[in-house]
């Protein structure tokens, strides 16, 4: 399963107030809505990925006290195409946009995590 591990907890309803929905049009990547469980511990990404396949799910943020994980939910487990190894990617932009202390700790989509890939 993609992932990506961050070396700190972070205040997701703080990040949700600054997260910008993304689009990009070939292949289709749209990151619209994030919802935040009222604790602020668990975020919800929805996206719309189409390349191959037409794919919709949900990236989860969740955060505790030393580390936040970014990966796909896995209830509604999409094909892992570069689109959607790529979405995951975004999240992770857009968090480090909101704090620029963050690092990645742990891994399997470095490839999609250099900086030219930045929206």
């Amino acid at each position: 399963m993609p992932h990506i591990v961050l070396n700190k907890q972070v205040d997701l309803l703080e990040f949700s107030k600054s997260f910008s929905p993304y689009f990009q049009k070939s292949p289709l990547i749209r990151l619209s809505n994030i919802y935040v469980e009222n604790n602020g511990l668990s975020a919800l990404l929805h996206v719309v990925v189409i390349d191959d396949l037409h794919q919709e799910f949900f990236i989860q943020v969740f955060t505790r006290e030393n580390k936040t994980t970014i990966r796909l939910l896995p209830l509604t487990d999409p094909e892992k195409t570069d689109s959607v190894r790529k979405s995951l990617s975004l999240v992770y932009f857009q968090l480090l946009k909101f704090d620029s202390e963050l690092t990645v700790t742990k891994s399997n989509l470095w490839d999609y995590l250099e900086m030219e890939n930045l929206p």
